[in-house]
């Protein structure tokens, strides 16, 4: 029954209809969630998305999916926001003035931390083209048998993740100077390297491993990669503040921990 208490209180708001500010107005028509999610959970919120319109059919959510990075930027720079799920808590810290001051030394407020929760689990996995050409077999091989990696952009989480795995390897620098790394601007690109065979491996999630076919060969354990929690809060800016809530209590239900474990995600809570 996870889940059904809380949302119940929500979906009838949003099945009112939105109004600015979250008032309820009826007006079906004008009912529209901004949702600005990490890309790895583009295949979940997508399905899930769907789903939620029998659930509330005047709501209709808009899905911005993206690097954390990129998002957490457009959001700082005014982009209209309902609700912010972030791959890593770095970002979402960067938007929180409830954070400590050395994650928003900005003091960025545009997260309503009441509403801020820890969404889901994902892993980081080590994934090989077709036919694993190189033989890798795990992290520690990269250095010797890879002659191209791909990983994310150290300014999105799962190159972050990437580097701190490599860096606790002792071969980040050295992988560096020999030129033997490629990057991608998110994950669904650090994917798409290694489903093309552009690379020899790549670094990432095993949700967005999984939704491509990919081999994994190696998953990160807490000895190399800090664990991969994914947050997500309502804005505090949000033209529709209680349906942006009963969206984010919908997450947290049966049905859509149905989809997100499906795509290989760990809900929590």
């Amino acid at each position: 029954m996870r889940g059904k208490i809380v949302i119940a209180a929500g979906l009838l708001l949003a099945l009112a209809g939105c109004g600015k500010g979250g008032t309820p107005s009826g007006d079906a028509a004008g009912c529209e969630l901004q949702v600005f999610a990490a890309a790895s959970m583009q295949e979940s919120l997508e399905q899930i998305v769907e789903n939620y319109r029998e659930t509330a059919p005047d709501v209709t959510v808009l899905l911005n999916l993206d690097s954390s990075g990129t998002l957490k930027t457009q959001i700082a720079e005014g982009a209209a926001c309902d609700v912010f799920i972030s791959a890593a808590q770095k970002q979402m810290d960067q938007l929180d003035l409830t954070a400590d001051e050395a994650a928003n030394p900005d003091g960025l407020d545009f997260i309503d931390p009441a509403t801020r929760i820890d969404l889901l689990e994902n892993k980081v996995v080590l994934a090989v083209p077709n036919g694993n050409p190189k033989g890798i077999a795990s992290f520690e091989e990269i250095a010797e048998k890879a002659e191209m990696i791909s990983l994310g952009n150290n300014d999105v989480p799962v190159g972050q993740y990437s580097e701190e795995i490599l860096t606790n390897l002792g071969v980040l620098e050295a992988l560096q100077t020999d030129g033997k790394i490629t990057y991608g601007s998110n994950v669904k690109e650090v994917t798409t390297q290694v489903s093309e065979g552009i690379v020899d491996c790549g670094i990432v999630y095993a949700t967005d491993a999984s939704s491509a076919g990919l081999e994994i060969v190696d998953e990160a354990d807490r000895g190399q990669c800090r664990q991969v929690i994914y947050p997500a809060a309502v804005l505090k800016d949000s033209q529709h503040s209680e349906e942006a809530r009963a969206f984010l209590a919908y997450l947290q239900s049966e049905e859509a921990a149905e989809v997100f474990e499906g795509i290989g995600f760990f809900p929590l809570g």
